[in-house]
């Protein structure tokens, strides 16, 4: 059973979040909560699988609390998915940054949302065809951030490289493997190795590592 916490400062979005949740076979609603410290307490009290999380709300807003919650190791297992309004949200990149498994708008159509919850449980992250990828590449380019070479940037080798910049062009496993002429597991084993080696909590983290380091533009 996949629990998942939902929050947002509204209560109409929380509602339909819900009832979606209990009524998919396979999944359950862990809670609620309407701000960020009400969500950080729901969560270590709750330890969900996945959380829905709001960006703008009162008090502590959900990128301080998405930061607090991937920054719990007694929260490692936790997925965060962030939920916005908008498509270029300045906030979007910064909650990738710091460990949520990618974003959806609030307009995303039930099924996919339920989709994007399955995909991160499984270790996977929202990257492709969704916005997230399109959203990373508008802020590394944009922002003033300089580019900063991940510090374990040389403890890749040649391969991983490749597949790191691979998994940020949005392929996923079989299609790395398809480009590279080697087998989804071999494809796999790489992704798992470049994520160790760069501390990424998922995919989507590992994605924020290589436009950070210039590896993708």
């Amino acid at each position: 059973m996949i629990t998942v916490l939902i929050v947002d400062d509204q209560e109409l979005v929380r509602l339909g979040l819900r009832t979606l949740i209990e009524n998919e076979d396979g999944m359950s609603c862990a809670g609620e909560a309407a701000d960020g410290l009400a969500a950080l307490a729901a969560a270590r009290r709750e330890r969900p699988d996945v959380i829905l999380m709001d960006i703008r709300m009162p008090g502590i807003d959900g990128l301080a609390a998405t930061r607090r919650i991937t920054g719990d190791p007694d929260l490692a297992e936790t997925k965060v998915i962030v939920l916005t309004t908008f498509e270029r949200d300045e906030y979007v990149f910064d909650a990738l940054r710091h460990g949520a498994s990618g974003f959806l708008l609030k307009d995303t159509k039930p099924a996919e949302l339920l989709r994007a919850i399955r995909a991160v449980v499984e270790g996977g992250a929202l990257m492709s065809p969704s916005v997230t990828r399109k959203v990373i590449r508008e802020f590394v380019s944009k922002s003033p951030r300089p580019t900063r070479p991940h510090p374990n940037l040389p403890a890749l080798t040649e391969r991983e490289r490749e597949i790191v910049v691979l998994a940020a062009e949005g392929l996923s496993n079989d299609e790395i493997a398809d480009r590279l002429v080697i087998s989804p597991a071999t494809a796999r084993t790489h992704v798992s190795r470049a994520m160790i080696k760069l501390g990424a909590r998922d995919r989507a983290q590992l994605v924020v590592f290589a436009y950070q380091s210039g590896l993708a533009d």
